[in-house]
């Protein structure tokens, strides 16, 4: 457990990309098996583990301590594990305990006897292991490392193409000693629990000043770009698989999706919730998505209610057949026949934009036909589907974003290296009220800010709270007095859940304001007013 808790120790403290990966590689290098394994499954949240709410963290440590005290230092720190580490004080001798026992151990565990285990657990470990430990059982490792960055690392460590390490790992499964026998050398070939791998997707390059002016357009296919997720459906024989962008199965939260049986192969597309469970003519927005995203399960109602389906972009395999070695224009013939033979409720096809010149796509791709489109993608006809982000072949051209001035209503503590600091805020805009103009929340946003930017939203909301709610804070927040900051995102759409009405997109903090009063921010009339028609 020491090894792997100095492991996130370093990744807490590691900003750059190649330092994360070479902490990694170095892990997955050294650490025994199974210890290794089962940090992978953690680190690429592949990992089943009997979780421990945190609830029970707090009572074991009101055995330890004033509950009040506990509070104030949980308040200071701002994390649970952080906090329950330091002030956690062991009754025994401490010693290491290996990763791998410790979780087959705790998945091993009746109901009544995870409490006696998580607090001899604790008495054993050192500060550092203790907050490991804590993050791994209560489902909170949250330390800036996806999937794709812990794949990453793995073929960094033993000098195999990441697509090689893509294409088994959804063959595979914890804790992994078959896939390091294999990528060490020790074993020629894999065992696949199954058939129906991911495979690395294509991505697109976002179009920068002057990409586009020395390309001739007639070299070049357009298609819309949708407001969805990005998937893959894989079929091989009677395994159907579907996979979000980053190789996460999302299979079990749309089984209609996966019902077909009449395809074989791979299709890259664009998962989207249609109009009615009778067809899919009205694309709806991300809002609607989301209703079906993250769940283990569906029912019914949440079906018929959130009709998904898949707009196809291109056919990675057909029949067991590669095909991402042929031009896209070829990929893109074989792709409108495999569609034309789909259930037309569950798949349709992208359709190509006509353009004769980068201007003449510009005006389009400004006032795209449907308000889920987020702009356009460019292709060239000739190229062959190849992982990663290669700057030539796939151009992205987004719609401009659109931005207003809001209001920091409240903020919260971040998690990781932002634990320390209040870096998760809600922003409002003016509105008419019953007592007169008030500010009502119209989102969140956590990212878009430098360090330096977050050093200054942090101190206005110490300085600033007025009130707390658990780990919420409200700041002060009058026509006179607040802090103003432009609020960017991608889109826009009605919501009966949110008290604003609506829901944004991917909002972001574009800039910070101090330049302006809460009484110059933007109305809630604003954001009415950029909604598309159709969502009126």
């Amino acid at each position: 457990m020491r090894r792997f808790a100095r492991l996130l120790d370093r990744l807490l403290v590691t900003p750059s990309r190649n330092g994360k990966l070479a902490l990694l590689a170095d892990y997955f290098r050294t650490a025994p098996d199974p210890d290794r394994g089962y940090g992978l499954a953690a680190l690429a949240g592949t990992l089943t583990l009997k979780s421990v709410k945190p609830a029970l963290i707090r009572e074991l440590v009101a055995e330890r301590m004033d509950p009040i005290l506990f509070q104030w230092s949980y308040d200071y720190v701002g994390d649970l594990a952080e906090t329950v580490s330091l002030v956690w004080e062991p009754q025994g001798e401490l010693y290491d305990v290996h990763l791998g026992e410790t979780v087959e151990a705790m998945n091993a565990l009746g109901r009544t006897e995870v409490r006696g285990f998580v607090r001899a657990t604790l008495d054993r470990l050192d500060t550092s292991a203790r907050f490991a430990f804590i993050k791994l059982v209560t489902g909170g490792l949250r330390i800036g490392i996806s999937g794709r960055l812990a794949r990453q690392a793995l073929a960094d460590a033993f000098a195999r193409p990441v697509d090689e390490i893509e294409g088994v790992w959804h063959g595979v499964s914890p804790p992994y000693r078959d896939l390091f026998a294999w990528l060490e050398g020790r074993s020629p070939t894999l065992e696949f629990a199954s058939p129906a791998v991911f495979r690395s997707p294509m991505l697109a390059t976002p179009v920068g000043e002057g990409d586009l002016e020395k390309l001739d357009p007639a070299d070049f296919a357009a298609e819309w770009k949708w407001d969805g997720i990005r998937i893959q459906l894989v079929r091989a024989g009677a395994t159907c698989r579907l996979y979000s962008r980053s190789g996460d199965d999302i299979s079990a939260a749309f089984p209609e999706v996966i019902a077909d049986d009449t395809f074989e192969g791979v299709i890259d597309g664009e998962l989207l919730v249609g109009g009615t469970s009778r067809g899919n003519a009205a694309t709806r927005t991300f809002s609607d998505l989301q209703q079906r995203l993250n769940r283990k399960t569906v029912n019914r109602r949440l079906i018929d209610e959130y009709p998904a389906f898949i707009r196809a972009y291109d056919l990675l395999d057909e029949a067991g057949e590669d095909r991402r070695t042929l031009p896209f224009a070829q990929r893109r013939m074989r792709l409108e026949e495999a569609v034309h033979r789909l259930p037309h409720d569950r798949f349709d096809l992208s359709p190509l934009v006509p353009f004769s010149s980068w201007e003449e796509l510009d005006r389009l791709r400004s006032v795209p036909p449907e308000p889920v489109i987020e702009g356009v993608m460019i292709k060239r006809r000739d190229s062959v589907y190849q992982a990663g982000r290669a700057k030539g072949p796939w151009f992205k051209w987004k719609r401009d974003p659109y931005n207003v001035d809001a209001v920091l209503l409240y903020a919260q503590r971040g998690h990781g290296k932002r634990s320390g600091y209040y870096s998760d805020f809600t922003f409002g805009l003016w509105r008419d009220g019953e007592a007169g103009q008030e500010l009502v929340p119209v989102g969140k946003a956590y990212f878009g800010f430098t360090d330096a930017e977050l050093e200054v939203l942090d101190r206005f909301v110490r300085e600033n709270t007025i009130e707390r709610f658990g780990p919420v804070r409200s700041v002060r927040a009058e026509a006179g007095f607040g802090f103003v900051v432009e609020l960017a995102f991608e889109g826009i759409a009605r919501s009966a859940r949110h008290r604003s009405g609506v829901a944004l997109r991917f909002p972001r903090i574009a800039r910070l304001r101090p330049d302006k009063l809460p009484a110059d921010a933007d109305r809630l009339e604003v954001l009415e007013a950029m909604l598309p028609v159709s969502a009126e």
